[in-house]
């Protein structure tokens, strides 16, 4: 008698990849996210050409010990020697966000291209850390002259009253910035599920433009995994399985929704759109 064992499903293996915050292996669980687009993908081997890299940058520190010196050393040769930069001609292309596509390409988004930085800089051991800042992803690092936030794209360091500015056009930060709160409270270091979020928030994004509804449904199911109690999630993965005349499954989910949605002002429209599914 012959014992079967099936390989898990991409996204099975994401979900043991996210289950737990304390352990929560970042660039792998980024990497996996491709597998969406190219199922064949072989995420070992993509972490082994990280390796590499990390090898790479290792020789050109050698000799240089303050953290200053050190950041310098890692921006060259990211921007510089790699040429790792933003994909200004095609910045809205879902390729953008797959980290094995950013690798082979050196070009990607800010939070795409600060998962890379960050490898590299964990890896040198370096203070380092992203920012989930409203509408462009952000780096921070910390030194004994104080802390430093960079642009992933370029490298360019921002003053605070640079990062205030660019508060404004969310509504935020206006008159307080005296006290610097607002700021503060916006250069908190993200955890490795908020970047996966801000990864997979991007990519639903773009499927939808684009009515890509297999890859955007899977983006969702990859969202639910990593946030089970966004009932927000369940509302949007059942429009696009209804758009997909997936019918049961879109109830499924709108009855998840309404379960927990309260007094939500789209609970009535759900419950009329989930009335026409049944009938």
């Amino acid at each position: 008698m012959s014992l079967r064992f099936d390989a898990p499903s991409s996204l099975q293996y994401f979900a043991t990849l996210v289950q737990s915050d304390e352990h929560l292996p970042l660039m792998e669980a980024a990497i996996c996210i491709a597998q969406d687009e190219f199922p064949e993908l072989d995420i070992q081997a993509v972490l082994a050409d990280i390796d590499q890299m990390q090898m790479r940058l290792a020789r050109h520190l050698k000799g240089v010990h303050t953290p200053l010196q050190r950041l310098k050393v890692l921006n060259h040769f990211f921007f510089g020697e790699m040429g790792f930069g933003g994909n200004v001609n095609n910045y809205y292309a879902p390729e953008n966000s797959y980290i094995p596509v950013v690798l082979a390409t050196r070009r990607g988004i800010p939070v795409s291209l600060a998962l890379v930085w960050l490898e590299l800089a964990q890896a040198a051991g370096m203070q380092a850390a992203g920012i989930a800042f409203p509408g462009h992803f952000l780096l921070k690092v910390g030194l004994p002259e104080g802390q430093v936030v960079m642009d992933p794209l370029t490298g360019t360091s921002f003053s605070a009253q640079e990062l205030a500015q660019r508060l404004e056009p969310f509504g935020l930060g206006r008159g307080r910035r005296e006290d610097n709160i607002p700021l503060g409270l916006h250069l908190q270091a993200a955890t490795p599920r908020d970047i996966l979020e801000r990864l997979l928030r991007n990519l639903k994004e773009i499927y939808f433009a684009q009515s890509q509804w297999a890859l955007l449904t899977a983006t969702l199911d990859r969202l639910i995994v990593l946030l089970p109690d966004d009932w927000a999630e369940y509302r949007d993965r059942g429009a696009v399985l209804a758009e997909q005349g997936r019918t049961r499954e879109a109830v499924a989910d709108w009855e998840t929704y309404l379960e927990h949605a309260g007094d939500r002002p789209d609970a009535g429209l759900i419950a009329n759109r989930l009335a026409v599914l049944r009938g």
